[in-house]
């Protein structure tokens, strides 16, 4: 699994005009399932992306996770599958999806990575599996990694 990790202070996705999930300072999400991918690789990006340290502490240095911050009745993550983030365009300028899973897996295991996710104390909000969404935010830092297991 992949995920797009973009620490934002704000972020909605919209499906039709209507805003279907948001959160307020924490992560957007741009989450791939890989064609090989199993339920313990959803269970490790989720142990991962909590765990992450890529909050500013009292200097100025990202050094503090979830756990780390004050709570919140914010969403912190906003969790949306793409499969694109799966894109291969190293042999031509058209991308190959092969390597995304098929819809109904990558639907499954996206689905356990959020209950992973919240699992572990975290509000998650996601968008619309396969459905075309729109996609606001503002990065905060800005702070954009590629989080692989």
């Amino acid at each position: 699994m992949r995920a797009i990790v973009q620490r934002v202070s704000q972020a909605s996705v919209s499906v039709d005009g209507e805003v279907v999930g948001r959160c307020g300072p924490g992560y957007l999400l741009l989450v791939g399932v890989h064609g090989n991918d199993t339920e313990a690789n959803a269970v490790k990006l989720a142990e991962k992306i909590a765990t992450l340290r890529i909050f500013n502490d009292a200097e100025g240095k990202m050094n503090l996770a979830f756990a780390d911050l004050p709570s919140s009745d914010l969403p912190r993550i906003l969790a949306i599958s793409q499969f694109t983030v799966y894109g291969d365009v190293s042999k031509s300028r058209r991308p190959s999806f092969v390597e995304s899973a098929p819809f109904e897996v990558g639907r499954l295991l996206f689905d356990h990575f959020v209950a992973e996710l919240r699992a572990r104390d975290l509000t998650v909000e996601t968008g619309r599996f396969g459905e075309h969404m729109e996609v606001c935010l503002v990065n905060d830092g800005p702070v954009t990694l590629v989080v692989d297991v």
